[in-house]
């Protein structure tokens, strides 16, 4: 399977990065975090708009594809001060999920980091999302802290924080 990753810079990806996350984070999300909070996240933070902000702020976001369709999305921030990078979304439809694209990601993710001269990928991920957990615990990342943060209209982010460490490949 030929994974195909490419940055987002123009409206229609916006959009279609808008589309996948609300059919992604509907069927992922709603068991773990419920239906209200799930609409709440994408609205906020997953809407076009919210990506077209996120972006202008420096976020990048990455549409992959599969035979030219596009079957999820990554977002990533560099750090250059503490020489990290934050993987801060990273989300791919059902269909597509076990046939190896999450390394393909991960992969891509972890070249980027080297090429920035960075010495670790790391990201949140929600507590009670066992599967996501064990699955990047499996590719090399440690849980080294947990938040739990008010997100607003009684909504929290309660996830762990997880790092893995880059070493340069030569």
């Amino acid at each position: 399977m030929s994974v195909e990753i490419t940055r987002v810079l123009n409206n229609h990806d916006i959009e279609c990065v808008a589309y996948l996350a609300r059919k992604i984070w509907q069927q992922h999300f709603t068991p773990i975090i419920g239906e209200s909070q799930v609409e709440y996240m994408l609205t906020n933070f997953q809407s076009v708009n919210a990506i077209k902000t996120q972006i202008n702020n420096g976020l990048e976001y990455y549409l992959v594809k599969v035979e030219s369709q596009p079957i999820g999305y990554l977002g990533l921030n560099h750090d250059f001060e503490q020489k990290k990078i934050m993987l801060s979304k990273i989300y791919v439809e059902y269909p597509s999920q076990k046939k190896g694209v999450g390394q393909s990601i991960l992969n891509f993710v972890e070249n980027r980091c080297i090429e920035s001269g960075f010495s670790s990928v790391w990201l949140t991920v929600n507590k009670c999302n066992e599967d996501t957990i064990a699955w990047y615990k499996r590719r090399g990342f440690v849980i080294i802290d947990k938040v739990k943060k008010d997100i607003g209209y009684g909504f929290f982010m309660d996830d762990y924080f997880m790092e893995k460490i880059i070493s340069y490949r030569i």
